[in-house]
């Protein structure tokens, strides 16, 4: 059965084409034939595509964009009948109308969120806009946001975590902030093709997001987010930038729970809230 998943949020820089891409991969390299469709005019992902080895596990691009005169565009985004997976990488700035286009026969939607106070308030009109517009229910199951390019002690992500529990929304992995996306995306590879023990940490946040998207299987709510970073995790951040030779910023000074701001939110989470 084809599955397809739609990595969608209307917030730029939210790590929608890292983690369209790394799934594309994730994918390959388990030998499900996967098809990377790029709506994105940016092209970041057949960018990233374009990068890859004949050496490499197959992926099928699919893009609207750049199509050679002599071919329609249909014929340009027609997916062959062998996939197995169709991952979406979404555009930026999508309107209410869009949301219907992009999700239409999706079998799951993934929200991207930074931990920040803008991509919050973003992350709660897409969460409206998809209930009210494109009209998914959630008791459907279809919909789940990852935390992406976190800091775990930190107060927003903490401030984050307790506001996407608020939503009722499933939040099915957490994606440390970690220098491997950024080689991987360099070099035309995904996350699970890299060997080494200093992306074993890496790859393991992925468990939860592939067992949500193969089986639907929404993480317990007792399911340990760390809010401090175990051990395993710490020495794979000491053996990733050992050989970065520039300056690393201050640490940040330690987190006191008293002080953790509330998060000042559109009126639009107080619908979503009402829905659930």
């Amino acid at each position: 059965m084809t599955l397809k998943i739609v990595v969608l949020n209307p917030k730029g820089g939210s790590g929608k084409t890292t983690i369209a891409t790394n799934l594309a991969a994730y994918y390959a390299s388990h030998g499900q034939f996967p098809a990377l469709q790029d709506l994105d005019a940016q092209a970041s992902s057949t960018r990233w595509l374009a990068k890859r080895k004949d050496s490499q596990s197959r992926i099928h691009g699919v893009s609207p964009f750049n199509v050679p005169a002599k071919v329609t565009r249909t014929f340009a985004m027609r997916i062959p009948p062998e996939v197995e997976r169709i991952v979406v990488d979404t555009p930026a700035a999508i309107n209410k109308h869009q949301f219907i286009e992009f999700t239409r026969g999706a079998d799951r939607i993934l929200i991207p969120v930074l931990p920040s106070d803008i991509d919050i308030q973003a992350v709660t009109r897409c969460i409206a806009d998809l209930l009210l517009h494109a009209k998914i229910q959630r008791s459907e199951n279809r919909i789940a946001v990852v935390a992406n390019r976190v800091k775990r002690n930190t107060v927003i992500f903490r401030s984050l975590m307790r506001f996407l529990d608020s939503l009722k929304i499933p939040v099915i992995a957490v994606l440390r902030d970690s220098q491997n996306y950024i080689r991987a995306a360099e070099s035309g590879v995904g996350l699970h093709e890299m060997k080494g023990s200093r992306f074993r940490v890496d790859q393991a946040h992925w468990t939860s997001l592939v067992d949500w998207l193969e089986h639907g299987t929404v993480p317990s709510g007792e399911t340990p987010w760390a809010e401090v970073a175990p051990a395993a995790e710490a020495v794979s951040e000491v053996a990733e930038t050992a050989d970065e030779t520039a300056d690393a910023p201050p640490d940040e000074p330690p987190d006191q729970p008293s002080t953790d701001p509330p998060l000042r939110l559109f009126g639009v989470s107080a619908f979503i809230k009402r829905d659930s």
